[in-house]
């Protein structure tokens, strides 16, 4: 049986300055001060900032929802302002098999703020598991407090 493979995508403006918000996009361990919702259990390899750390945390999905997922930062261009990483382990992999993410922050053409894409491609767990839009909701959401923890700073 092959595989249900989809890619999930999101383009948000947010008004914090590219570095500022750059800067709190690579730093995983900084993200459970931020948003209360996704909370670090522990960075088991690595410092959290470099490829190859592995970081195991606690996330709210909302509705009383939560799940334990494994993630492994696999690589950052601080040049290109860009972080690609994969889910390994946890409550994630009931609805995917493979998931790779991807974060970019780009300056706005006036500079007066940023453009932030996310993505992920990834592999269903079974033909019938329901597709993982609530991940889209999720990472929406977290750069939305990413940017008003920012812009009250």
């Amino acid at each position: 049986m092959a595989g249900v493979f989809g890619k999930l995508e999101v383009e948000i403006e947010v008004k914090s300055n590219v570095e500022n918000f750059w800067g709190i996009v690579k730093d995983f361990p900084t993200i459970s001060k931020v948003i209360p919702h996704y909370k670090i259990i522990e960075i088991t390899e690595g410092d959290g900032k470099v490829p190859g750390s592995i970081i195991k945390a606690t996330v709210d999905l909302g509705s009383d929802e939560k799940a334990v997922v494994t993630e492994r930062i696999e690589g950052v261009d601080d040049a290109k302002r860009t972080l690609t990483y994969s889910v390994i382990d946890g409550d994630l992999l009931k609805y995917v098999k493979s998931y790779k993410g991807c974060v970019s922050v780009t300056p706005k053409v006036d500079n007066n703020g940023s453009i932030v894409k996310w993505s992920c491609d990834y592999e269903k767990a079974s033909q019938d598991a329901p597709e993982p839009i609530f991940i889209k909701d999720f990472v929406t959401k977290m750069f939305s407090k990413f940017d008003d923890y920012l812009l009250s700073a």
